[in-house]
């Protein structure tokens, strides 16, 4: 076909040459003149190739990568996976953030540049972490370990909007759930203390780096309105990683079916409908809904066949906001060490050792000793000296 079109071109310029007239060349081939007055200006009679295709590809592209950027993406993808590291579009890009490299390219654009270069080979067989192990909290009883997660900004028929805190025991699959209005901190009391009332209090509770949950960044010492709750009632608090919210993945499953099985289908017109139908869904769950990892059983009753001793508040009245400063106790922050070597707590930046790289630490904040103990493993790697503010 190529061969064909070339020999048409050839033959229309020839005529031309000869002093045919375009309007008859171009009726007996069925183009336009200005077809024709394309081609005849590139005839070369030296040149063979003059009849061929010329490439549309812009000569100037402004808004391509650098090269040196692309290089750049394949010497990290290299270095990464040659570690026996992983080597994704996430895990370039926070590398080449790491490296302060600029511009940062777009997860698409490094898949992009991978494809191009034919870098997305992945490893053969069942990826086994070297040395990556995660902190994991036990999860062997009830009320052991208890994961919570904010949804929302969500919205009631109207303008009316509103949050809700979910929590979920990672060993029943119990739930609990409170709607807020607001994600002040006397709001986060208030709502934390009404799900214990109704859960019991848990030994560990897993959070994200909500703001709402740590308490102010200009003042990470502070110890926010959940950081004191829990040490006055002697409940482990955890920070997940940053950007990792697989970290709190029961909490984040339950949180869809809330989405699709309590916001997609209930219509609520008022705070007073939505407080009752959120208790509602509430129950349904722990009473109907079945889990396999539970061999079937709904959360209350693995809870029953469990028979576990659960404990609540011994008091009724909602803490009020601002708790008393904690003067005992420990909280913890699991954190993923990068090149740069440092350990981010809430905005302060603390220097790590380099048996730390490319590995999940915990920071422990010991209240009373006034101490951030950096822990790998069951090894205590630095002590910091932490005092309260």
């Amino acid at each position: 076909m190529v061969k064909k079109l070339q020999k048409e071109r050839a033959n229309a310029v020839k005529r031309y040459l000869a002093g045919e007239t375009p309007e008859d060349i171009c009726a007996s081939l069925g183009k336009t003149t200005q077809w024709l007055y394309k081609w005849v200006p590139r005839y070369t009679h030296d040149d063979p190739t003059w009849c061929e295709e010329h490439s549309r590809r812009p000569l100037r592209s402004p808004s391509r990568t650098p090269a040196e950027i692309e290089d750049i993406v394949e010497m990290v993808r290299l270095s990464l996976y040659n570690k026996g590291l992983f080597c994704g579009n996430q895990a370039i890009q926070w590398e080449m953030n790491d490296m302060e490299v600029q511009p940062i390219p777009s997860l698409s654009t490094i898949g992009r540049i991978l494809r191009c270069r034919e870098l997305t080979h992945r490893r053969t067989g069942r990826y086994e972490p070297k040395g990556k192990k995660y902190p994991e909290l036990l999860a062997m009883k009830p009320n052991q370990t208890h994961q919570l997660d904010f949804v929302g900004l969500c919205y009631l028929t109207g303008q009316t909007r509103f949050y809700s805190l979910n929590a979920i025991d990672t060993v029943t699959n119990r739930c609990g759930i409170e709607p807020m209005l607001s994600r002040s901190a006397q709001s986060v009391l208030t709502a934390v203390y009404a799900l214990w009332q109704r859960m019991g209090i848990p030994e560990n509770l897993q959070v994200d780096n909500e703001l709402a949950f740590f308490g102010s960044p200009a003042h990470p010492r502070s110890m926010g309105p959940l950081i004191r709750l829990c040490l006055h009632y002697g409940v482990s608090l955890w920070f997940i990683p940053p950007s990792e919210p697989w970290r709190n993945g029961v909490v984040e499953k339950f949180n869809d079916h809330y989405r699709q099985k309590f916001l997609g289908k209930i219509t609520m017109m008022s705070i007073k409908e939505l407080q009752h139908e959120s208790l509602a869904f509430e129950y349904r769950h722990n009473n109907t809904y079945r889990y396999s990892k539970i061999k079937g059983k709904t959360p209350l009753k693995a809870l029953a066949c469990m028979e576990n001793n659960l404990v609540f508040p011994n008091k009724t009245d909602t803490p009020r906001h601002p708790l008393k400063k904690p003067v005992k106790g420990c909280y913890h922050f699991v954190r993923f060490i990068r090149s740069d070597l440092r350990l981010n707590i809430f905005g302060e930046v603390f220097p790590v050792p380099p048996e730390a790289l490319y590995e999940y630490v915990v920071a422990t904040i010991d209240v009373k000793e006034q101490k951030l103990k950096l822990f790998l493993g069951k090894t205590l790697l630095k002590v910091f000296n932490y005092p309260s503010r």
